[in-house]
């Protein structure tokens, strides 16, 4: 009897000393903002398109430090740059489905699953920057982000691609004359075709990594996207010539799969939503210190830039896009320049 009660007790303690040591690897992930910090945190996978040069690399790597700081370390967003995840529209399309949690993603492709985004890409919409935050940051932006979940996806915030300037190999670009016949890479998006279209160009839609290959292959033109965009891409090595025409203001959206956001606990929504708007803001801030020292580069690297083409020339010969489009976002054109009008 004795010796069996003494094996009874070192069972008992042998079991003891096996849950202690094996606690801590069969506690959850952390599930909230206040959870301890300790656990594995969950990995939520962003994409972009983009180089690590880019800007919404700037907006990624805020947006994760943000995140961590205001979660405790609970999330933690990966980065995926380059392509890596797919094209714009492939990954907005993942994003839908619920395989890839979010991504930073140019406003042009979103007319092709929110109608109601085509607005903003009308050409010489917004005059400034600061017109164009007043309305993306105030309740227009914020209905139209709201939009969003119609498609099963969640729009956290507006961060910047820019004013968006054309570049070709063919020929210095001073009005809108000057365009006709040239074959330029536009965005895979209604508005934009129409809108290089009006102005007598051969406008080709493609995504931007076939846009890349074709530029260094010279089976198109040119180009149109920000300064920021044609300095971290060097697309010195294939164009000749950038007019700065600022005929769009492109968003860049931080946007997440609905089913994942909703996944998630209420009070880490409201970090990421939190997180997602400092770090736009930041990545704006990042855009205007860096635009003058990156067109100065532009120029250094060979590239013939006119600064001050015949813009009346380019809004004149865009109106047929107004024409077109006008009345399908009549309502929300009027509630933007009422917006801008106070």
């Amino acid at each position: 009897m004795k010796r069996f009660l003494s094996m009874v007790a070192m069972t008992t303690a042998l079991v003891v000393a096996l849950t202690a040591c094996g606690g801590s690897s069969t506690q959850p992930a952390a599930e909230g903002a206040g959870d301890s910090a300790s656990a594995e945190p969950v990995i939520i996978k962003l994409g972009t398109t983009v180089n690590e040069q880019d800007s919404f690399q700037i907006a990624a790597e805020k947006f994760k430090e943000l995140v961590a700081e205001k979660t405790n370390g609970a999330y933690e967003i990966e980065i995926y740059p380059n392509g890596s995840l797919g094209d714009e529209r492939t990954m907005l399309e993942s994003m839908q489905m619920g395989t890839l949690d979010m991504g930073i993603i140019t406003s042009g492709p979103f007319v092709n699953f929110i109608p109601e985004m085509g607005v903003l890409d009308m050409p010489f919409l917004f005059p400034d920057n600061a017109s164009a935050y007043k309305v993306l940051d105030g309740e227009i932006g914020q209905g139209l982000l709201d939009e969003f979940e119609g498609a099963n996806l969640k729009g956290l915030a507006y961060a910047e691609r820019g004013f968006r300037n054309l570049t070709n190999n063919v020929k210095p670009v001073t009005s809108a004359a000057d365009l006709n016949g040239l074959k330029i890479r536009v965005m895979e998006n209604e508005v934009y075709i129409s809108t290089f279209e009006s102005l007598g160009v051969n406008a080709v839609p493609m995504a931007w990594s076939e846009a890349l290959t074709a530029l260094q292959q010279h089976t198109i033109d040119g180009q149109e996207n920000p300064v920021n965009v044609i300095h971290s891409f060097k697309l010195w090595e294939s164009q000749k010539y950038l007019t700065m025409t600022r005929h769009a203001y492109a968003s860049a959206i931080i946007t997440m799969s609905l089913q994942k956001f909703n996944a998630l606990p209420e009070d880490v929504q409201v970090a990421f939503k939190e997180a997602a708007q400092e770090a736009a803001e930041y990545e704006r801030q990042w855009v205007a210190d860096n635009e003058a020292s990156q067109l100065e580069d532009i120029k250094a690297n060979g590239v013939e830039v006119v600064e001050n083409p015949d813009i009346e020339s380019f809004k004149a010969a865009v109106q047929p896009t107004y024409d077109k489009y006008g009345e399908q976002y009549a309502d929300l054109i009027a509630q933007i320049q009422d917006a801008l009008s106070k």
